[in-house]
């Protein structure tokens, strides 16, 4: 049998491969960069093709940890001899560092073909074109949004679920973060565009969306109407066959009651919230910028468990942040027990090049840091082993998801999504589930990141979300691909209903 690697070196079609760094916005800038390349000929490679076999690999870049720039030349360091054996190959860089860095990349590595930022990725494929038909990088970096990502092509990872940019942009400025200056401004969309892409991907099979903002509770602050936020949340249950509604990150200073009550009361709205705290300490978090305290924060998660008691609370941390005292990382530790987050993404803090933080003074010592981190992420453990524990003996509804258990195969099982997000292993059952159908367990045994339902599955409904997913992974038909050299030259046509993450996602 010939695999998708033979049938496309054998008729000259061109591969890519995008490798994606950071956070959720950049996951979801992957998908519509995908998108943008399978509509202008290109085929995905297989994964199984190795590194270097792809006739178009592109980076797209984070710009928040220190040491982004040394992992992304050590890639490119990597890919250097593979293209100078693969004459057409070409590789391209674009996402934050790429807007940050500029020229700099094709001087530290001269064999890359593109350059693209943020602001304009609906470029990629004619900017491939460019540099293949002159024969020289191409370098373009526009400095505000050129149109709405949402209205490029997509090629979205799954077929149930699905991220609807709302906004991009930030207004805050935090000192530890590079975001604001190079995602621009916040810019938001019209509702009745973020409605309609919705619907269609109702209409298509999807059953969970997944709202995305730098800042994604701000929004209405570029169009004037404070309570649009909770608006869009309301309207989003109005929508039929919508069944999860989620979002990522919220700002506390933006996180008005309007929007608790938004969630309370709207019954496809999930009981989730990640909440990014960064510090517990006042004074850290005024150096930090933070337009909140301590008793504001605690404040909102009290209202937010009084009108949702079974909502799951995450969080964001940043330990070590200069001129952290041992009294201020105790606050820190005071938040955490108070607030009793399910799960907190603890970062130990590093320097961002850009960044007032950066160049403040009483850096704090590694050695020092590293104690601290440890002993918050030991609370931590503790606390959601102890709130998992509280899970046992409910019944839950799961959504199915793929990918999510690496050791489901070895052990029997399949995995899915509370409605409150926790991951749920259960175990697998006579008849056949598909990512996106939904069943019902009972848990039976909870461990720090994880539960168990180790019982008979007691309802299995299959969904118009699973039949997408089906749809999806049934054999492809044989469809000519772009010979080598001829690609569709130009940007697409945008799409009018087609589209991760912010200061606050997990990096």
């Amino acid at each position: 049998m010939t695999n998708s690697s033979d049938r496309s070196q054998a008729v000259g079609v061109k591969t890519y491969e995008v490798r994606t760094y950071g956070c959720q916005m950049n996951v979801h800038d992957s998908e519509r960069l995908s998108g943008l390349l399978e509509d202008a000929g290109y085929v995905r490679a297989p994964e199984d093709a190795g590194e270097g076999n792809a006739d178009v690999v592109v980076f797209n870049t984070c710009a928040v940890r220190e040491n982004a720039d040394n992992r992304l030349y050590g890639n490119l360091g990597r890919l250097a001899p593979m293209k100078t054996a693969r004459p057409g190959m070409q590789i391209a860089v674009g996402g934050c560092l790429a807007q940050k860095d500029r020229d700099t990349i094709v001087k530290k590595a001269p064999w890359v073909d593109v350059v693209f930022g943020t602001h304009n990725i609906g470029k990629l494929p004619v900017l491939l074109e460019r540099a293949r038909v002159q024969d020289e990088a191409q370098v373009e970096i526009a400095e505000s949004l050129e149109a709405f990502p949402s209205t490029l092509p997509t090629r979205r990872e799954s077929a149930y679920a699905a991220w609807v940019s709302i906004s991009v942009g930030c207004n805050n400025t935090c000192t530890f973060c590079i975001v604001p200056a190079l995602r621009g401004k916040e810019k938001d969309r019209r509702t009745g565009d973020i409605l309609a892409e919705i619907e269609a991907l109702v209409g298509e099979g999807v059953s969970e969306i997944t709202l995305l903002g730098q800042n994604v509770n701000a929004y209405g602050s570029d169009i004037g109407d404070r309570e649009a936020f909770s608006k869009l949340l309301r309207a989003c249950g109005r929508i039929e066959g919508l069944e999860r509604v989620r979002f990522t990150s919220p700002h506390p200073r933006d996180f008005t009651d309007d929007v608790i009550a938004a969630m309370a009361e709207t019954p496809n709205v999930m009981p989730q919230l990640h909440m990014p705290l960064q510090s517990g300490s006042d004074t850290v978090l005024k150096a930090m910028r933070r337009s909140y305290r301590q008793e504001r924060y605690l404040g909102i998660i009290e209202k937010v468990r009084a009108s949702i008691p079974h909502a799951a609370i995450t969080t964001d941390i940043i330990v070590g942040f200069p001129g952290e005292t041992e009294e201020d990382f105790e606050q820190t530790m005071h938040v955490v027990r108070e607030a009793r987050f399910t799960q907190a993404f603890t970062f130990q803090y590093s320097k961002r090049p850009g960044t007032p933080a950066a160049t403040m003074e009483d850096q704090i010592p590694k050695e020092v840091v590293q104690k601290r981190y440890e002993r918050l992420v030991a609370l931590q453990e503790e606390i959601s082993w102890e709130e998992n524990k509280k899970q046992v003996g409910r019944t839950l509804e799961l959504m199915v998801a793929e990918g999510e258990g690496r050791k489901d195969g070895a052990t029997h099982r399949l995995s899915g999504r509370a409605p409150d997000n926790r991951l749920v292993h259960f175990t697998k059952p006579d008849q056949q589930v598909r990512p996106g159908d939904v069943v019902t367990v009972e848990i039976t045994y909870a461990a720090p990141h994880h539960l168990l339902a180790e019982g008979t599955v007691l309802d299995v409904r299959r969904t118009r979300s699973g039949d997408a997913w089906e749809k999806r992974n049934a054999a492809p038909a044989e469809k000519p691909g772009v010979m080598l050299g001829l690609p569709k030259i130009g940007v697409p046509e945008p799409l009018p209903t087609v589209t991760t993450g912010g200061c606050g996602a997990v990096q």
